[in-house]
């Protein structure tokens, strides 16, 4: 499947109907990773939905990152809001809780990077953004993380049809990274001036960066 071109059907059909009087602008939960991955995304899909960030990421390590990382996620969306380009996006920060990652992950610490670990992790953040969308009314939930080149978007948007039948709320498909996604992200990351972290997030994604930066350096 092209996910980005039924990404454009769907917003296509979108567009045909915002001159409708009775047209209900779609509510949309998203998954956000981090700010820089999520600058394009909102900037993107805030002129078709009104959307909530879901800023959950138990894998982040260590906690320092973690908060650093949220405080930028909110400052980039207060910053689109003040220029008021898209519909107004609302955010919601999830529980940190770096003990379900780990406990998820038991045995899988030596994947490599892309691996069933991050399986596991993709599923555990994508399955709570499922649930908070069906239990508060969402018409669809999706994730900035088909942004990033690293990342597999056929498997992440396979987890989130998968889950989408099973909590009964609506997947939005999507390979952020077409259409010049992540290059613009990086401009953005840039214009806003937003901190960009080396490694995805989990300890073991920061050692294997470590190990290679090393690497590099000999």
């Amino acid at each position: 499947m092209n996910y980005q071109l039924e990404l454009d059907k769907l917003i296509n059909e979108l567009q045909k109907k915002q001159t409708d009087a009775a047209y209900h602008v779609p509510r949309l939960l998203l998954h956000s990773c981090c700010a820089p991955c999520s600058s394009y995304v909102l900037e993107y899909l805030s002129q078709y939905f009104a959307i909530t960030v879901l800023y959950y990421n138990p894998n982040i390590f260590p906690e320092e990152e973690y908060r650093k990382r949220v405080e930028e996620q909110k400052r980039l969306i207060e910053a689109l809001n003040e220029e008021k380009s898209g519909y107004k996006i609302d955010i919601i920060e999830g529980d940190y809780q770096p003990e379900s990652f780990l406990e998820l992950v038991k045995g899988y610490e030596l994947c490599p990077e892309g691996g069933e670990r991050c399986k596991l992790c993709f599923r555990q953040r994508l399955e709570a953004t499922a649930s908070l969308a069906k239990s508060q009314g969402f018409d669809y939930f999706a994730t900035t993380l088909t942004v990033s080149p690293l990342k597999n978007a056929t498997v992440l948007n396979e987890l989130g049809l998968a889950l989408a039948e099973e909590y009964d709320v609506s997947y939005l498909v999507s390979d952020f990274k077409k259409k010049n996604g992540y290059k613009t992200s990086i401009e953005l990351s840039k214009k806003y001036d937003l901190y960009r972290q080396d490694y995805c997030g989990c300890a073991f994604s920061k050692a294997e960066r470590e190990l290679q930066k090393q690497k590099n350096a000999d």
